[in-house]
C-alpha cells in the first residue's frame, strides 16, 4: 500500500473536520496539528485555507461523481432505477449518525458572496450534478425532466437543510417517499426504458 501524502493527508484530516465543524470553524494549525505535517509542507500542498476548501469541496464532489457512475453501471439499461437507487442511498446517508448535510450546500452557507473561489467552485460542482440528474431523468423518459430535477432538487435541498436544522424531528423515509411519488408520477411505466 503507497504511503499517504502530505498533501493526501492534510486534505483528508480537513475533509473530516470541514464536514463535522464547518470550514470556517476550523483553523489551519489546528489542521496542521491533527495530520502531523509541518507547516511549511501544509503551504506547500495549499497556500491558502482558500485553496484547501475548494480541494475540499473537488474531493467530495470526485466522491459524488463515483457514486453516481456506479449506479449507472449497477444498472446500466435503466435510468429510472438508477434514480431509484440514487434516492435510497441520499435516504440511507440522511440516516446516518454522522450525517451533518450537504457539504456543498453547508459551504454555501458559509461562502455568500458569489466571488468567493469556494462559492464559484460549489456552484459549479452543484450545476454539474444537477445536469447529470437530468441526463438521466431524459433518458428515462420523463414527461417533463427538467421539472423532474428541478423538484428532486428542491426536495432534496430542503430535506437536507430539515435534518441540519431540526434532527429530532427528521425522518429521511420522507424524502424517500415524495421523491418515489416525483418519480411514480413522471415515469410513468410505458414512459421509461429498461
Amino acid at each position: 500500500m503507497q504511503k499517504e501524502s502530505a498533501r493526501d493527508r492534510i486534505l483528508r484530516v480537513a475533509s473530516e473536520l470541514f464536514y463535522m465543524e464547518g470550514i470556517r470553524a476550523v483553523g489551519i494549525d489546528r489542521i496542521i496539528k491533527e495530520s502531523g505535517v509541518a507547516k511549511a509542507s501544509f503551504y506547500r500542498s495549499f497556500a491558502t485555507k482558500d485553496d484547501l476548501a475548494v480541494a475540499y469541496l473537488e474531493s467530495r464532489d470526485e466522491l459524488k461523481v463515483e457514486k453516481l457512475e456506479r449506479l449507472r453501471q449497477l444498472h446500466p439499461n435503466s435510468p429510472k432505477e438508477q434514480l431509484d437507487t440514487l434516492i435510497r442511498d441520499v435516504t440511507e446517508q440522511m440516516g446516518m449518525p454522522d450525517y451533518r448535510g450537504c457539504p456543498f450546500l453547508n459551504a454555501a452557507v458559509e461562502f455568500p458572496d458569489p466571488d468567493h473561489p469556494a462559492h464559484i467552485k460549489l456552484l459549479g460542482i452543484q450545476r454539474s450534478f444537477w445536469s447529470r440528474v437530468l441526463e438521466l431523468a431524459r433518458e428515462g423518459g420523463a414527461r417533463e425532466p427538467e421539472e423532474l430535477t428541478a423538484q428532486l432538487r428542491m426536495l432534496y435541498d430542503g430535506f437536507v437543510m430539515k435534518s441540519y436544522l431540526d434532527r429530532s424531528e427528521f425522518d429521511p423515509e420522507y424524502f424517500r417517499n415524495a421523491a418515489e411519488l416525483l418519480l411514480e408520477k413522471q415515469l410513468a411505466p410505458d414512459n421509461h426504458r429498461g
